[in-house]
């Protein structure tokens, strides 16, 4: 029957859904509200080649997704396979036994810092003159294979730096990417004499494509607490045979907020620039422990995250004592008294002298 005809007048309304086969459940339906940070995740859930790149970009898509009822299937769907890759990785990490993961560098010292760069950009020269690892430094191409740590030194403290093997436009190590994420900072190194424009658009492109730029798109860690941007700096290497103005050019058409250090491994120029800013980029602090009655170790001081409290400083020296903590003192503390009792909320600075009391 004639709807106008019985006094009915219809509309019509529309609801658009956009049926597309995606990579995570193939024939589902999916809603075409979605943003375009969503559709970007899924982009890097398609191109990711670990399933740990794959469980970031699924936890992004879940942050990022229209929270509504027509995504409420999607949703769900989301989390159900993020916790299916998580316990496959955990698994995957127990069985693993005695195996040897190459790009997993386990942390030591104040901070691990990460470089990464083209074919002779000088990240093994860097290595050499900052540390005493074994690095092989030579003129060809490729000579690094896996990645090298080594520690350079900052005044009293140890600071990680890890060689890795070069990238180009076409090619990284499987499982490079697990040390640049599990670094706390990234050094882009740029050789000044070559083209420094095409060495900058290769790795930044590669660490975009993975999410590791730390920036205001990208936070240091995703909703549920897995590591994502790192603190990018870049170290401008061979200044002492690169053409006036290139540092300058480069610079200025880089259209991002990035920090360079220009340094010459040749002549030592800013090498000792560069130690200090790495510490400074860290943000950690040095805290000098002190034993009852003996004077303090300044040898081998603890290092903490800037903010850190005197029970963070507990915990560190001792995990199971830590809840017993009697009392504390301080000294080289602004604001306070030599030798004062201070609060376990109490927030350690840098170079800092701690006496800990446990019954």
């Amino acid at each position: 029957m004639n709807a106008k005809r019985r006094g009915v007048f219809t509309t019509p309304a529309f609801f658009f859904i956009l049926s597309v086969p995606n990579s995570y459940d193939e024939g589902s339906t999916m809603p075409a509200n979605l943003t375009p940070e969503y559709k970007k995740a899924d982009e890097q859930y398609r191109a990711a080649t670990t399933d740990e790149e794959r469980l970031l970009a699924l936890e992004e898509m879940l942050r990022t997704i229209p929270k509504h009822k027509g995504t409420e299937h999607m949703q769900a769907d989301l989390k159900r396979r993020i916790s299916k890759l998580r316990e496959t990785l955990e698994g995957r990490a127990k069985k693993s036994g005695s195996r040897t993961d190459l790009f997993h560098i386990p942390k030591t010292g104040a901070g691990q810092v990460a470089l990464i760069g083209t074919p002779n950009s000088g990240k093994s020269s860097i290595l050499a003159a900052l540390t005493n690892a074994p690095v092989h430094v030579a003129d060809y191409p490729f000579s690094t294979d896996k990645p090298v740590p080594g520690m350079a030194l900052f005044e009293d403290i140890q600071i990680q730096l890890v060689d890795t093997p070069p990238i180009t436009a076409d090619y990284a190590a499987p499982g490079q990417v697990n040390v640049y994420r599990g670094a706390d900072l990234i050094a882009v190194v740029i050789d000044l004499s070559g083209d420094v424009l095409e060495q900058m658009d290769i790795c930044t492109r590669y660490l975009d494509s993975h999410r590791l730029i730390l920036d205001e798109k990208t936070p240091a860690f995703t909703e549920s607490g897995s590591p994502l941007g790192r603190k990018t700096f870049v170290i401008a290497t061979k200044a002492d045979i690169a053409p006036a103005g290139t540092l300058q050019t480069l610079k200025e058409l880089t259209d991002r907020p990035l920090e360079f250090i220009e340094i010459s491994t040749k002549t030592g120029k800013n090498l000792d620039l560069l130690r200090r800013r790495i510490f400074e980029m860290l943000d950690v602090v040095r805290i000098y422990a002190k034993k009852p009655g003996r004077e303090p170790d300044f040898k081998d001081p603890f290092t903490l995250p800037r903010g850190s409290t005197v029970m963070d400083l507990a915990y560190k020296i001792h995990r199971d004592l830590a809840e017993q903590l009697k009392s504390a003192r301080a000294w080289s503390a602004p604001g306070i008294h030599d030798g004062q009792n201070v609060p376990r909320e109490h927030i350690l600075s840098d170079k800092e002298i701690i006496e800990l009391h446990f019954p």
